[in-house]
């Protein structure tokens, strides 16, 4: 039997999943991702119900002491509940809602579907956000690089850090940019509860229908907003939690309210909300500047 090195194996995967996501955007339609409930976040039944019940998750449901916690990670910590997870979710809880599942690389074709900017107005999108020729923008759950590289042609003076948890996300990026893509856009591979972000250092993190899948937002959040400098924005984006009309999964839908509590949680300022979009919310936080002229 012949012995494949882990250094040819990894180029071997590699290779395969770039072809396959080359080919999915040749038939412009996401594929099945067998690790992850939610490579396609719609929902035919239109479900609108986005909140969960807090009162019914048992802070005391998970034992930290046991095998099965420790194994996990499912420990009892202050900012999550855990329960009986639903169909798109993993049973984790915080500030009342549910955490939704990930939607894996296999699904990368989605985002990049030509019909995208039509459904989402992504153009509009992106001449809505506040940068300047010198932005260094972090694009959190960059997936594809599908913002980031848009966001690039408008810093041709600053810089894009495209974050992923996802090293095969990261491959597609750094593929594009070796194909000719712009230039600008650095990768770098994140975790669960931190961007690896540099400290104060950010002027706009971007984050695009990917917040709701934070297993840590919390964690997650506090990382973010130590990137940001003082006064940088924070600019989110997620499907309206509100609107019935919005056919998507409800776990991959938030409402404002929640947004807006979260973020102002781990200590954000919110700025505005707009709905300028189809079917998201474009909702605006900052990091506080004090007196000295920092946080």
């Amino acid at each position: 039997m012949k012995i494949i090195s882990r250094r040819n194996w990894r180029h071997a995967t590699t290779q395969l999943s770039l072809s396959v996501f080359s080919l999915l955007l040749a038939v412009g339609c996401g594929a099945a991702d067998t690790n992850s409930a939610d490579t396609n976040r719609t929902d035919s039944n239109r479900t609108d119900s986005n909140s969960v019940d807090s009162n019914s998750v048992d802070s005391n449901s998970v034992d930290p002491n046991s095998i099965e916690s420790i194994a996990t990670g499912r420990t009892n910590d202050a900012h999550y509940r855990f329960g009986a997870a639903s169909r798109d979710g993993i049973g984790k809880f915080y500030m009342g809602r549910e955490i939704s599942h990930v939607m894996g690389h296999r699904g990368a074709g989605w985002l990049e579907r030509p019909t995208r900017e039509r459904e989402e107005r992504t153009d509009l999108l992106v001449d809505n956000l506040p940068l300047t020729a010198n932005s260094i923008v972090a694009d959190i759950g960059a997936g594809t690089g599908y913002f980031s590289f848009r966001i690039a042609e408008r810093v041709p003076g600053g810089e894009v850090l495209a974050v992923d948890i996802q090293q095969e996300m990261l491959d597609i990026i750094e593929s594009r940019i070796a194909g000719g893509a712009p230039g600008n856009v650095k990768t770098i591979l994140g975790t669960e509860r931190d961007p690896r972000l540099p400290e104060a250092a950010v002027d706009l993190v971007l984050l695009v229908d990917a917040y709701h899948e934070f297993s840590y937002p919390h964690e997650m959040s506090r990382a973010i907003a130590k990137a940001l400098r003082p006064g940088g924005y924070l600019v989110l984006i997620e499907y309206r939690g509100e609107d019935p009309a919005v056919a998507i999964k409800p776990l991959h839908k938030m409402t404002a309210a929640q947004a807006i509590a979260e973020m102002q949680a781990i200590g954000l300022e919110w700025e505005r909300t707009e709905d300028f979009l189809p079917q998201q919310h474009f909702l605006v936080f900052r990091r506080p500047i004090v007196a000295n002229g920092s946080q």
